[in-house]
């Protein structure tokens, strides 16, 4: 049974907090640093950052208590390389913080992300020793992740196939799963989406007509190693190669998860924010990867430091599945943190309708409420997401998280790719299936990423048709017929004639003429 602990209001600074913390009992270690570091009413707001050249060294970014081990004492399972036995630790669910003013804190539920009730069934099931706290923990989820066939052969029923594919090991791309992530997996059926999505098959070994490992011609572009410069006023920022879950369809499958216990490379870092000062024409930088937020805070936050610090800078971008694979790591504390640096946006690559669960949720609206805006990269995948029905749910329920479907891409061809490739034709035609049926604050932008480097090219429905004389032909939604006046230079109020336009917009469609305007609207 989950116990609530409520802080009562005290106006006295960190010294009393610190007193109040050590008042509630059962708490974890990591919780109760983190309590005495919350402002009372006195404090108020802390004081701003200001980065210099001086300053930004990771030894001058304080270390908050995530970047502790997690609690418990480590033990010893068979089934798990990384048990924790955390009999000690009562599961922090539902710590309301009640006091007024203490910035992101404000009337808020001071705790990490809770598990659903699937995850709490999963865990059971699966992983009877590990604690809800543990299991809530980010740092437990990635020291636990499946990444092997006997792991993986616990949790579903592997087909001969996926079987084989695993026993293998001739992919270059790496296989790992995080516990929480698996407990979306269908047990039993080999083709379910999300499980196509990250176990391993022996299609991805093949590689068929105009595939290759680099399709985006990512290293020809890549000025300084971690630094791909295409675009003029902008550059993609290769933070780290390591993922806390491994896509089987991944673009960077050529450098993903290969330096897995050294996730980024500080010289590469400096080599790459070194070009950047040296190019003013660079405005906006997208993180990327791997995934930049499966590095500790600390490091992001030196990264973000040093790039904000750059006076032309004015833009930052993440590049993530975190918030979907790994909702846990969505803390308060990183996102306090992550709300210095605006403007920042994050783009989290979604998949699935399936994905939208009650931690996704949670994280998405920690994220939002901090003032970042959110966006979704989904990939157009065959028997996965390629339908109007499926990708209209995965869209509504996006908005319904506070994430605005951006973009949604053809699928790269990279090798072994295959076999989630749909035809270019497949995506139009989803999108004609989104546009005008929903709002159009759910329809992405459908775009193919040139290969060898040309950068991403809009793919939409043919709405205009042409011309006649002084009208634009376009069909809509609906599949119907319109003329639009538009003469060009031609338009000017003095030398309309009212009677040319007094039908304004026509049907070409005798059954759809009742669509008229007034000869003021045409003017316009």
């Amino acid at each position: 049974m989950q116990e609530k602990m409520t802080i009562q209001k005290n106006s006295s600074s960190n010294q009393k907090a610190k007193k109040r913390a050590a008042s509630v009992p059962y708490l974890t270690c990591g919780t109760q640093k983190a309590l005495e570091t919350i402002p009372s009413e006195e404090d108020g707001e802390p004081p701003p950052v200001f980065i210099t050249t001086e300053n930004i060294n990771i030894s001058n970014i304080p270390k908050d208590p995530e970047e502790a081990e997690p609690p418990g004492k480590p033990g010893v399972n068979p089934e798990c390389n990384a048990g924790i036995e955390g009999k000690d630790h009562l599961a922090v669910e539902s710590l309301v913080v009640t006091e007024p003013d203490i910035g992101l804190l404000k009337q808020k539920t001071y705790a990490l992300i809770g598990a659903s009730k699937n995850s709490d069934n999963f865990r059971s099931r699966f992983f009877p020793w590990c604690t809800r706290s543990e299991w809530d923990d980010w740092k437990w989820q990635l020291k636990n992740r499946v990444t092997n066939i006997k792991q993986l052969g616990r949790l579903i029923n592997l087909s001969e196939d996926e079987r084989e594919s695993l026993n293998s090991g001739n992919g270059s791309l790496p296989f790992a799963i995080t516990p929480y992530y698996a407990s979306l997996l269908d047990r039993d059926d080999p083709m379910h989406p999300i499980r196509r999505c990250v176990v391993p098959v022996t299609s991805e070994q093949k590689r068929s007509f105009g595939e290759s490992d680099d399709p985006l011609g990512e290293e020809s572009q890549s000025p300084v190693p971690g630094l791909i410069h295409r675009y003029p006023d902008r550059v993609l920022f290769l933070a780290t190669t390591v993922c806390s879950v491994y896509c089987r369809y991944c673009t960077r499958s050529r450098i993903v998860g290969s330096h897995e216990r050294q996730p980024f490379c500080s010289e590469h870092w400096a080599q790459a924010i070194e070009y950047i000062k040296r190019n003013p024409a660079i405005r906006d930088v997208l993180i990327s990867g791997g995934d930049p937020l499966t590095l500790s805070n600390e490091k992001l936050e030196y990264l973000l430091a040093s790039l904000r610090h750059i006076p032309h800078v004015e833009l930052l971008r993440i590049g993530t599945k975190v918030p979907v694979v790994l909702p846990q790591r969505i803390t308060l504390s990183l996102v306090k943190m992550l709300k210095k640096y605006h403007p920042l946006w994050i783009s989290i690559h979604f998949t699935h309708p399936e994905e939208i669960t009650p931690e996704v949720a949670e994280a998405t609206g920690r994220l939002a409420d901090a003032g970042i805006p959110l966006g979704s990269q989904t990939v157009l995948l065959k028997g996965i997401n390629d339908d109007v029905r499926t990708m209209t749910e995965l869209v509504h329920g996006l908005l319904k998280i506070r994430v605005r479907p951006y973009y949604l891409y053809q699928c790269d061809p990279i090798s072994g790719s295959s076999h989630f490739r749909t035809s270019v034709e497949k995506g139009i035609e989803v999108i004609r299936g989104l546009r005008g049926h929903t709002s159009g604050y759910a329809v992405p932008q459908y775009v193919i990423d040139a290969p060898g480097g040309g950068g991403k090219i809009p793919v939409n429905p043919q709405y205009v048709i042409g011309r006649e004389g002084d009208f634009l032909i376009m069909r809509n939604y609906e599949g119907l017929i319109f003329r639009y006046p538009d003469p060009g230079d031609q338009i000017n109020r003095d030398q309309i004639n009212p009677e040319q336009f007094n039908t304004g917009f026509e049907s070409l469609d005798n059954e759809h003429t009742h669509l008229h305007t007034r000869l003021e609207e045409v003017i316009v």
